[in-house]
């Protein structure tokens, strides 16, 4: 038997990149809250003490949000309001280049009859956790957030940005964990020792205490091995929104379309329609139809309908991929206007998936499955 190895990470929201996530995604929220039919596509960029939000809204009075409150808000919620982390909410220098959107774009997209982009999009689900993500993805995620809420709770040496690596052995039945990778930014005068052994009592084994299932008898813990990680966050490191997007979803060892979420209104099939493709695969997988999926939905801008809708059942199907495709197309409404009416999109919900993530939390409308006697009968129509 060929051991195979599955490796996922995460990061923490005071990383740059999440950080830029969140300003995107808290610049849309601020539309919705105003113009549910709002389109917007918000991107932003961090280094230094400097960030720039840049994109296209249209909103049916014209609303432009508050740029600048807006980004200072985002520092304050990840934390940076220290000036011995360089950048902070009150010192950021905040440059606004939001514009309208193309009229071609608009009348393209109209109220959400067409696509707002071309795309190919993917969700996942599997048995293999309680989630319903990928275990390696599970760890990384809950270490990360871990991380995150430990300096809230009273570590406070701990500063915004950090990430988490998790490497798993699968041996025929056997999940076993090879190691684990944490790098926090931290205080200085912090000894690696002190970091490594906090790290460890207070992050790494409450999490592995809570997986009984996961052979963790010989795995190795590195923490911090670049050494010191005084400074983080865009005064370390630029940031940029959209360059999460395999952490945001499934990890490396499921395929990803290709486009990012944040920032993007639910007109955009690059976010709307990877919910679906995630709630169609968590509803296949809830109705037993198959324990593990991955869905593929394709999409032409201004073209209501998909071009490709795609299920890989990995050999777990009780029917072929091809029967499990089709009742899938039997079921779901899987026009942009159908996605946004199921899922309930038009609502300021995102800046929560930017900092606690997009899938695998039960309070998500697409983490929840569709009725798994409608879709067994589908199935069972065409056998």
């Amino acid at each position: 038997m060929v051991t195979k190895y599955r490796t996922a990470e995460a990061v923490t929201p005071g990383h740059p990149d999440k950080l830029c996530d969140l300003i995107s995604d808290m610049v849309l929220d601020d539309m919705l809250a105003r113009d549910p039919h709002a389109h917007v596509a918000a991107e932003t960029c961090a280094a230094g003490d400097t960030v720039m939000v840049f994109g296209e809204i249209n909103s049916h009075d014209g609303y432009k949000p508050d740029v600048e409150s807006v980004v200072r808000r985002a520092f304050r919620t990840v934390g940076y309001t220290d000036p011995s982390y360089g950048a902070t909410a009150d010192g950021v220098r905040v440059l606004d280049g939001m514009h309208a959107q193309s009229a071609e774009i608009d009348a393209a997209v109209g109220d959400a009859d067409g696509a707002g982009d071309q795309g190919v999009m993917v969700g996942h689900a599997t048995d293999a956790t309680e989630t319903m993500l990928p275990p390696e993805t599970e760890l990384a995620r809950q270490l990360a957030a871990r991380l995150w809420a430990a300096r809230a709770n009273g570590i406070g040496w701990l500063r915004p940005d950090g990430k988490t690596q998790v490497t798993l052995q699968v041996d025929g039945g056997r999940t076993v964990l090879d190691s684990i990778l944490i790098s926090t930014q931290h205080d200085p005068g912090m000894t690696p020792a002190a970091i490594r052994g906090c790290v460890s009592m207070y992050i790494v084994d409450p999490v592995l205490a809570a997986h009984p299932e996961l052979d963790a008898t010989d795995w190795r813990l590195d923490v911090n091995p670049s050494g010191s990680f005084v400074l983080g966050g865009p005064e370390g490191d630029a940031g940029l929104t959209g360059r999460k997007i395999v952490v945001d979803q499934y990890g490396p060892s499921i395929p990803v379309g290709g486009g990012a979420f944040s920032g993007k209104d639910p007109s955009k099939v690059d976010r709307s329609a990877a919910y679906m493709a995630r709630h169609i695969a968590v509803s296949l997988v809830h109705a037993r139809l198959c324990h593990e999926a991955t869905v593929r939905l394709a999409y032409g801008i201004g073209v209501a309908e998909p071009t490709d809708v795609s299920v890989d059942a990995h050999g777990t199907g009780i029917a072929d991929d091809a029967i499990l495709s089709a009742a899938v197309r039997d079921v779901f409404d899987l026009t942009p206007r159908g996605i946004i009416d199921a899922l309930d999109l038009r609502r300021p919900i995102y800046a929560d998936t930017a900092l606690h993530g997009h899938f695998g939390r039960p309070e998500l409308p697409w983490e929840r499955p569709s009725d798994p006697g409608i879709l067994r009968s589908a199935v069972e129509a065409r056998l």
